[in-house]
């Protein structure tokens, strides 16, 4: 007898910096980007800089078109941010770009000291937030969420898709203040346009609405819940996604309400580490409430993650498609 055993594509070395995106996804190229040139177009106030890292965070789609007001300022993001204050400080509105783990780690004081302490109007957009490369632990900002957190008067966006990254530049130009956002590039998906979507800042929004399990999601994980609805209403099981986009301030009363009136298991899904992240949040959120329920957190590991292809890493960490379902049909039985 002989038995065919599946098994799945061998994968390349590309796959560690391939798209979030599925095989067939609609997808929007350079969303933030293009976003960008549209509101600069009648701000004159909005310039540009980054540190050597344009092309990979779509900065040069502003670059081409405004390069009187682009600023290439190295690889130095202690210098990026410094003069980012420092246009802030003279009426402009720097949107700064690099990758999250050197924001987060390398310019945190800079951050910190010099556009947070003074509530500058600086706009921090960064590339690779959580796990979206398979470079390793250099370039996986697993923990930034937790580290811009603790920047007081500091709002942080962590959008889904394609439009809610269009939506938030608009949003972040009419907010004056200093924005963190996590910043999704290249061919990014394209899911909340189905749902008839508007971002709103510091508002969390239903986008499902069913009654058998609630998954409170931001970031990614909400185009990850939206898949996992899809799939497991072909059995039946209906479930009610409620995604918070804006991680600071947090609209503490739509969550609650959420949490308050549904009756079956609560599950909080993000892309970063299970340590300060959005699960954390809303644990601290319900205690210091009393509601007491239980609370199923899908995050990444305390760890060092490793180096590979994404889908790889999205089954090993339990944040793929397939893995949450799996997740959610052991809680139901």
């Amino acid at each position: 007898m002989t038995t065919i055993q599946q098994t799945k594509p061998k994968l390349k070395t590309s796959a560690m910096i391939a798209s979030i995106a599925a095989e067939g996804q609609a997808t929007t190229q350079a969303p933030f980007g293009h976003a960008l040139n549209k509101v600069a177009e009648t701000d004159k106030r909005i310039v540009g800089l980054t540190a050597d890292l344009a092309k990979y965070t779509d900065l040069h789609i502003f670059a081409q078109k405004y390069p009187e007001r682009f600023f290439q300022m190295g690889m130095a993001e202690q210098l990026l941010f410094g003069a980012a204050g420092g246009m802030a400080k003279e009426g402009l509105i720097p949107f700064v770009t690099t990758y999250a783990v050197f924001a987060t780690r390398r310019a945190y004081d800079f951050i910190h000291q010099i556009i947070g302490e003074e509530h500058l109007n600086v706009k921090i957009c960064c590339a690779l937030p959580g796990l979206t490369t398979g470079y390793g632990p250099s370039h996986q900002a697993t923990e930034d969420l937790a580290l811009m957190r603790t920047i007081p008067g500091l709002t942080i966006i962590d959008p889904c898709d394609a439009l809610e990254t269009e939506q938030a530049v608009q949003a972040m130009v009419e907010y004056d203040g200093p924005v963190y956002m996590r910043l999704l590039r290249g061919s990014v998906p394209s899911v909340l346009d189905e749902y008839g979507y508007q971002f709103e800042l510091g508002k969390a929004k239903v986008i499902t609405d069913e009654s058998d399990v609630l998954i409170i999601s931001t970031g990614i994980l909400t185009m990850r819940a939206l898949e996992v609805y899809k799939e497991l209403k072909k059995e039946g099981i209906g479930v009610r996604v409620l995604h918070v986009p804006t991680i600071k301030p947090l609209d503490e009363t739509t969550i609650l309400n959420e949490i308050k009136e549904f009756t079956g298991p609560i599950v909080v899904a993000e892309n970063h580490t299970t340590i300060g992240g959005l699960g954390e949040i809303i644990s601290d959120l319900m205690i210091s409430n009393q509601v007491f329920k239980p609370l199923t957190k899908i995050a990444l590991p305390d760890a060092y993650l490793d180096a590979g292809a994404l889908p790889t890493l999205h089954d090993r960490y339990g944040i793929s498609t397939e893995k949450i379902i799996e997740k959610i049909k052991n809680i139901l039985n």
